[in-house]
Formats: structure tokens, C-alpha cells, sequence
């Protein structure tokens, strides 16, 4: 079966799955860093090794992943991927009660593999449109990540103390479940279209060439200091909270403003590529990432932390779609899983570093000397995309 191209009803679909697979992401912000401390007798600046493990988790699966949907279709990759994130997170769960943390970093670098499916939704969505709205179909994809904001963070306020006195582990235990309705949704999915399923692997450009490739770099270097630094900063943020005086419950709150303004800016986002181009909302979410920095240093107060997380996830949003939009123009059809395959373990093998020098960072130089390093990531991008800029520029007059 042929399905249109013009049309963003598939991108609805992979919304909803995005709002119920995605929303166990937030629970592992929430609660990776705090569980780790939990069950850590003295070393505490080992306490985001889980949720680096998570990140670590999406690093590995991401190539194995994408080849896995080219042999045996999306939706029978994307159930594996279901299936992976329910047991990991459900062991995750099990090791908090069984006081291991050992199994908790393995449960969680599991679930990370699932989320690395999730991850593809976005490039699943926009092989059902034409180019011109691929911007779109990706933003509309990501829409879900609203619901997902809400559910996980409302998930570790109410089941948090599902065990007590065993503290986290029934929002893990309760995200399991999730993968479990998602697994039942992707049933719904269609049949992948068949021109994918014609593609062979090996045709087209190598890794090799793709990053000589101006453009391809360019969007791997933004979407990736966008994610990263993105990661840095939330995953100390709920520590640097409690450390501060707040309450878990006003740490996850946060999280959750923060995890909403990463997907509500998806309903308009595509909408705002469309009208002044990707590499110009690539650079606003580069400066609002700058601005977030300058935030978080102006003081400590529960204000300061929710502003700063807000400006956070809105800047990871202009400069992940708009990089992610960059990236699909970068390739052809036949090299798209290797292009997006590359990607993604690059992309969240520095998230996984991100997220692991978190804790380190936050427990040797502290949150306000964190916050600094945005900085010079983000000039360095702005350098890279008005170096881009000039060559099309360049080729547009030739």
C-alpha cells in the first residue's frame, strides 16, 4: 500500500506513540541522578552514572537500531525497541528495591536502547511527506513530547513512594507499564513504505564521506551541542535543587516545565522553519541556550531554577528540529540509514558524556561554574552555521 505524501496523518500516530514511549525519558531525568545518590553509600559524585548509562544506552542501540528497521521493517523494529524498554525499566525498577545500583545502571542503559528507537520516530515521520514538509511532520512528531512531559513527571510525583519506604522505585516500576501500551499501539502502525524496504545499506556515500560533508557536519555539530549541553545542565539541575533546599517534588516540578518547553514550541516550530529557514531558528535556540546560562547564574532561587530550565528546553527545541530538519536535507533517500544512523551515535554518545560529567562537574566546580561552559559550545556552532550560511550564499550566486 502507496500512502500519500502530503499528508501528516502517519506524523499524528508516531505523536502518540512519542507521548507514551517518550515519557519514561522524564522519569530517568527526574529521578536517575537522586536514585544513584540513594544508592550510593559514600562516592556521591558517581550519582548520574545511570542516567549517563541511559544516554550510553541510545548511543549503542542508535546504529544497530536503524539497520535492524531497513531489514525487518519500522513497526516490528519499533515493537523490539517496546519490549527492550519494558524490561530494562522494570529491572531498573527491581534493582532500587533489591539496593543495587549496579542493576540499576544496567536497567537504565536498556531503556536508553529503547528510547534510541524511540528517537527514530522523527525520521520514521518524515518518510511518509514530501520535502517540504518535512519540518513539519518532525515538529508534529515531537508535539507528543508534551503529553510525554506531563505524564513521567506526574508518574515519580504519585508513584514515587509506591514501595515506601523504598523510595523511586514505583515510577519505574509504573514506566514500565508504558512500553507496554506503546507496544500495543505500534500494531497500529502502516507497513513501511516500499521504496525503503528496496534501499540497500551499502549504497550511497560512507561515514567517511559524510563527515567531509559541510552541511551534514554542520547539523551533527548543532544538534548535538544543542542535546548535550542540554543534558549537562538538566541532569545536575534536580540535584543542585535539593542541594539548594527544594523538595523532590519541586525538582521533578521543574523537570516537568522544562520537559513541556522542549515539545510545546513543537506545535509552531515547523511552522517557524518553514518561514525563516533552519539555520536561522538553529541560531535562536543556540542564544536562548546562552540566555538560559545567564539565568541560571543570576541566582539560586526556585524562580531561577524554573526560568532557566524553561529557556533550557526551549532552546534545545529550535536547535534539535532545526538541525534534525538540516540533517534530512544533507542526505539522499538510499543513505538515510547510514546519514541517521552516524547521527545518533554521535549525537548521544556526547549526551551520555554530557550527562555523566554532570554529576562530576556539579560535585568538583560546582552549578555556577557549569553553567558558564554554554558559552563557547554555542559561539562555535554560531561560527559553524554562518560559515554554512556563506556557502550557500556563495553557491546561490554561481
Amino acid at each position: 500500500m502507496k500512502y500519500p505524501t502530503d499528508t501528516l496523518a502517519i506524523a499524528n500516530l508516531y505523536a502518540l506513540l512519542s507521548a507514551i514511549n517518550a515519557s519514561v525519558a522524564p522519569i530517568v531525568i527526574s529521578l536517575g541522578g537522586l536514585a544513584g545518590a540513594y544508592l550510593l553509600a559514600e562516592d556521591k559524585s558517581l550519582s548520574t552514572l545511570p542516567v549517563s548509562g541511559f544516554n550510553v544506552g541510545v548511543a549503542l542501540m542508535a546504529g544497530p537500531a536503524s539497520l535492524l528497521m531497513f531489514k525487518i521493517g519500522r513497526q516490528r523494529g519499533f515493537m523490539a525497541g517496546a519490549l527492550l524498554g519494558f524490561l530494562g525499566t522494570a529491572v531498573a525498577g527491581i534493582a532500587i528495591v533489591k539496593s543495587s545500583f549496579f542493576w540499576f545502571c544496567v536497567g537504565l542503559m536498556m531503556a536508553g536502547g529503547a528510547n534510541s528507537f524511540v528517537q527514530q520516530y522523527r525520521f520514521a515521520a518524515s518518510d511518509y511527506v514530501q520535502d517540504a514538509i518535512k519540518s513539519q511532520a518532525i515538529s508534529r512528531v515531537l508535539i507528543g513530547g508534551i503529553a510525554a512531559g506531563i505524564i513521567g513527571p506526574q508518574l515519580v510525583m504519585h508513584h514515587k513512594d509506591l514501595f515506601y519506604p523504598i523510595p523511586f522505585a514505583g515510577a519505574f516500576l509504573s514506566g514500565a507499564g508504558l512500553f507496554i501500551i506503546g507496544f500495543l499501539v505500534l500494531m497500529l502502525l502502516p507497513p513501511q513504505i516500499p521504496e525503503t524496504r528496496k534501499a540497500h545499506p551499502k549504497k550511497g556515500r560512507t561515514k567517511k564521506e559524510f563527515i567531509q560533508d559541510q552541511a551534514f557536519v554542520t547539523a551533527v555539530l548543532c544538534g548535538t551541542s544543542s542535546y548535550a549541553l542540554m543534558a549537562f545542565v538538566m541532569t545536575a539541575a534536580p540535584l543542585a535543587m535539593v542541594g539548594c533546599g527544594f523538595g523532590v517534588a519541586e525538582a521533578a516540578l521543574g523537570i516537568q516545565w522544562h520537559v513541556l518547553a522542549m515539545f510545546v514550541p513543537s506545535l509552531f516550530t515547523g511552522k517557524l522553519i518553514s518561514r525563516f529557514g533552519k539555520l536561522s531558528i538553529i541560531a535562536a535556540g543556540l542564544t536562548i541556550l546562552m540566555l538560559c546560562a545567564v539565568v541560571a547564574l543570576s541566582g539560586i532561587s526556585i524562580e531561577h531554577f524554573y526560568v532557566g530550565l524553561i529557556l533550557l528546553g526551549l532552546g534545545w527545541n529550535f536547535g534539535f528540529i532545526g538541525s534534525t530538519a538540516l540533517l534530512t536535507e544533507a542526505y539522499k533517500a538510499h543513505e538515510k540509514h547510514t546519514a541517521q544512523g552516524l547521527n545518533d551515535t554521535i549525537l548521544f554518545t556526547s549526551v551520555a558524556i554530557g550527562s555523566l560529567g554532570s554529576g562530576i562537574a556539579y560535585e568538583s566546580i560546582g552549578w555556577e561554574t557549569m553553567n558558564w561552559i554554554a558559552f563557547p559550545i554555542s559561539f562555535s556552532c554560531l561560527v559553524a552555521l554562518f560559515l554554512l550560511h556563506q556557502r550557500q550564499v556563495l553557491q546561490a550566486s554561481t
